[in-house]
């Protein structure tokens, strides 16, 4: 496994190949995770980030190709959740005497996760300490993706330690973006800002416009998750300011479920209506689809069109978490529609229309239902209401 990442800076984290979910089960993952942690070899031996407190024994080894754990100087916890910084009891055993630098917001969440713990030093943007030949300064960076989080930069090697910003979840032996497959990469770099970081996307345009000011050259972005940038490093900050700012396609995203077949017709008419206007979609039946991968098409997405039977005078179950997912992450530039069939009393379109709206999403056109099974004239309409919401999505 490569770990240099460059004269005296090693990775010496961990890597969790067959992990399947994250945040609990908030978030799906197909390719593992790693737990990236760094060290650097100058007077100060200074460790950068930790690692779940259940790989330890994998940082610890890997630490000591390089020094003995008890004879680090400094720790700086860029990010205190506990995939980064659970294992800090650990160390500490090692070496109670480690400095520890955290930002603000760091000096709440370490205590808080690790009672106890008192050598914090606190440091906020512009403050810098010299270690040896290096100098290494800090920038708070709260809301990508919490409020404690900070950057590490080095200047003397060009490299910014970004915690969880600009990172994906992807284990790998590389630990480069250049040196592994760019399209699995890119998925999972955009899966992981539409599903963590969307939210915040106001405070994060904020914060890289302040970074930015800095005008701090940078090489290599070293994440807390996933392989780093040194290629165009710039090219992930690019995509932060385009997923932050709500830039869309020319594409919808369809999610539906059904009972007896009928939403699932109306949804195949609602798709031709917008591809044979120019529109590309994405079509999702609702029980069987991947939340997170759903809200990830649905980032750059212009048209989120949501339908499903009524059931107990309401929606179906399996549709309740995708419309609460939309209005928990406030996706920006979005226009939206609802669909749907019922037996006797027909609530589904009111009830989607209502949760499209709680999702600050706007609607496009009036909803269409019909009573059980959708007849000829029933898909046509259909059809228009595709059309319709592809001269709105044209329209910008």
């Amino acid at each position: 496994m490569k770990r240099q990442l460059c004269n005296d800076i090693y990775w010496v984290g961990a890597l969790e190949w067959s992990k399947e979910f994250f945040h609990g089960h908030e978030l799906s993952i197909r390719h593992g995770t790693s737990y990236n942690s760094y060290f650097i070899d100058d007077e100060k031996k200074v460790l950068i980030d930790l690692v779940r407190c259940s790989q330890h024994e994998d940082l610890f080894r890997h630490i000591e190709e390089h020094v003995k754990i008890e004879d680090l100087d400094i720790l700086i916890i860029n990010h205190a959740e506990p995939d980064h910084a659970s294992s800090l009891p650990e160390i500490l055993k090692r070496n109670p005497k480690l400095e520890i630098y955290v930002s603000r917001g760091g000096n709440i969440s370490v205590t808080r996760h690790t009672p106890g713990v008192k050598q914090l030093n606190v440091v906020k943007t512009g403050d810098s300490i010299n270690i040896g030949k290096r100098t290494l300064k800090f920038f708070e960076a709260q809301m990508l993706h919490w409020p404690d989080t900070m950057f590490t930069y080095c200047p003397e090697e060009k490299i910014l330690f970004s915690a969880d910003a600009f990172g994906q979840h992807f284990a790998s032996s590389e630990r480069f973006a250049d040196e592994i497959d760019n399209k699995g990469l890119w998925y999972e770099a955009e899966k992981y800002f539409a599903n963590i970081l969307t939210l915040y996307s106001p405070q994060i345009l904020r914060k890289i416009e302040e970074f930015q000011k800095l005008n701090w050259e940078v090489g290599i972005i070293a994440p807390a998750h996933g392989v780093c940038w040194r290629k165009n490093p710039a090219q992930i900050i690019e995509k932060y300011v385009e997923w932050a700012s709500g830039k869309t396609s020319d594409s919808a995203v369809i999610i539906f479920d059904t009972i007896w077949g009928g939403t699932e017709k109306m949804a195949r008419a609602i798709g031709r209506g917008l591809e044979e206007n120019g529109i590309s979609i994405k079509i999702f039946a609702a029980g069987a689809a991947d939340l997170n991968n759903v809200m990830t098409e649905i980032l750059s997405c212009k048209a989120i069109i949501v339908g499903c039977p009524t059931l107990n005078n309401g929606l179906m179950p399996t549709l309740m978490p995708f419309l609460e997912e939309l209005r928990g992450l406030r996706f920006k530039n979005k226009i939206g529609a609802a669909f749907g069939t019922y037996g006797w009393s027909g609530e589904c379109v009111k009830r989607i229309e209502e949760g499209l709206s709680n999702a600050q999403i706007e609607l496009a056109a009036d909803g269409f239902k019909c009573q059980f099974n959708p007849h000829e004239e029933d898909l046509q309409k259909c059809e228009e209401l595709g059309r319709e919401i592809a001269a709105k999505i044209k329209a910008g």
